[in-house]
């Protein structure tokens, strides 16, 4: 919210104000009222491995997170840039390779990661299209620039928080939000049915059949998916709900067999059909892949885009993004070492108390090491790890992350932020949600945004440069000179 030396930042001008008229026991009240909204709502998560894995709330602040519309621009075509380039790379690794064929990336990075799918190959998916709805972690440093921290784009999670963030924001502080004439999020729904419309098998009929499937309630992100299938107002279904015949899906209904031509799934890869892969899975549809190879069904994502947002795939994205765009990166990608180098990771077992080592196919802020908040025995216990299977780990520098103002029963206080802005694809277009998920890291000095690791969320506006004091150009100027409070 401030520059060095304590002046507000325009775009923030107005919370400011705000703040210093608000008094402490005021915004408590508004918290509390929110905790309410959110409890009636059922908004929920559950964190696996816990004694108390109850269902809980993911704690929310009342101060939003605010973005000029001048600043979303350049993030938003840098976006818009980056799932293109993935959805090239992956048509490509289970197509004509040409991407290793050009020595651009390492064969057994690729054939040979846990993510990619050998039964994909030579498999073409409905219109090319194999990341419909991606999540792209981003974060802001001391110089306020923006880096793609990591790319989601098997079964990114998170969009019904951003539409329930926005739905309460407008209900408990309705002058506040109308004085800064916000960016609407609302649309996300339909912006997304859309899309799963557009990307219906070629020769399904105007009015294609969609349906959302889940793992079922004990899921963690189950509420998302009943919120997500009542939004779009398609049927939310389990893997007992659907049969394969003639190489067709089909859902049971009180009216008889139903086709379904294009599934929105929440189940990944190993569990979506037990005649392919796990055959114990009692979650997914014996004969899926069979009717998703026939082309009789969509399948959003696509089986196999995990390989797309592996860890040490990501080191490449730039260099995939110019392979196959012909341009370079408009957004920049946090440095990272590639532990799989032998010069890497002896400068990473080097340097590990001043790293963030994490697992390549690590998510949810598991199977990581932030080396200036770690003990001696756990970078021990890492470097352990690290020499044993190199192959598996990543290290990046921990970044002076931006903070934004945070509400606790002390008063206000900085904390870190990221963002996760949704990115949706079909044959109508590529389309970012001006906005997004921005988590924060409630603990003081944690890095650690992740909701299972006691992160909490906040709304976030994209407002127009025209509402504020000083012009765009002035305020741009003033933040590349000033590192963020």
């Amino acid at each position: 919210m401030t520059l060095a030396g304590g002046k507000v930042r325009p775009v923030y001008s107005k919370i400011a104000r705000w703040l210093g008229a608000t008094s402490t026991e005021h915004l408590a009240s508004r918290r509390a009222q929110a905790e309410l909204l959110f409890r009636r709502m059922g908004i929920t998560f559950a964190v696996y491995g816990e004694k108390d894995a109850g269902e809980r709330l993911i704690p929310f602040d009342i101060i939003p997170r605010i973005m000029l519309r001048s600043e979303w621009a350049r993030l938003e075509a840098g976006l818009l840039q980056r799932v293109k380039a993935l959805n090239c790379f992956l048509k490509d690794v289970y197509g004509a390779q040409e991407i290793i064929k050009a020595g651009k990336i390492p064969a057994d990075l690729i054939l040979k990661n846990s993510e990619f799918r050998p039964e994909m190959v030579g498999r073409p998916v409905p219109h090319d299209i194999y990341v419909q709805i991606a999540g792209i972690d981003v974060v802001r440093t001391g110089e306020d620039d923006f880096y793609v921290l990591e790319d989601n784009v098997r079964t990114p999670s998170g969009v019904s928080y951003m539409l329930e963030n926005r739905e309460v924001m407008m209900r408990l502080m309705p002058d506040l939000f109308a004085e800064h004439r916000v960016a609407p999020v609302e649309n996300y729904p339909d912006v997304l049915l859309a899309a799963l419309r557009s990307v219906a098998p070629l020769g399904s009929s105007g009015q294609s059949t969609i349906a959302l499937l889940t793992p079922g309630r004990f899921n963690s992100a189950y509420y998302e998916h009943s919120f997500l299938a009542d939004k779009l107002g398609v049927e939310l279904v389990e893997g007992r709900d659907l049969f394969v015949e003639d190489d067709k899906l089909y859902m049971r209904t009180t009216q008889g067999a139903k086709k379904i031509d294009v599934l929105y799934r929440r189940i990944d890869d190993n569990f979506i059909d037990p005649e392919v892969f796990n055959p114990d899975s009692v979650l997914g549809v014996p004969g899926l892949m069979r009717a998703y190879h026939a082309g009789n069904v969509t399948l959003a994502n696509a089986v196999g885009t995990g390989v797309a947002d592996d860890k040490a795939i990501y080191t490449y994205v730039p260099e995939i993004i110019e392979f196959y765009l012909g341009e370079k990166a408009i957004l920049k990608n946090v440095p990272t070492w590639r532990c799989r180098e032998p010069e890497a990771l002896r400068h990473v077992l080097a340097n590990l108390p001043d790293l963030v080592v994490k697992e390549v196919n690590g998510s949810g802020g598991y199977g990581m090491l932030v080396g200036p908040r770690a003990t001696k025995a756990q970078i021990e216990t890492f470097a352990a790890k690290l020499t044993k299977d190199p192959n598996n780990f990543i290290a990046q520098p921990t970044l002076a992350l931006s903070t934004t103002p945070t509400f606790f029963d002390t008063g206000i206080a900085p904390r870190h932020v990221d963002l996760r802005p949704f990115v949706l694809t079909g044959t109508n277009g590529v389309r970012v949600v001006p906005g997004g998920l921005t988590r924060v890291a409630l603990i003081e000095n944690s890095l650690v945004v992740n909701s299972s690791q006691g992160g909490g969320t906040k709304d976030t506006w994209i407002v127009d440069d025209s509402i504020f004091d000083a012009p765009a150009a002035f305020q741009s100027q003033s933040q590349s000179q000033s590192q963020l409070a």
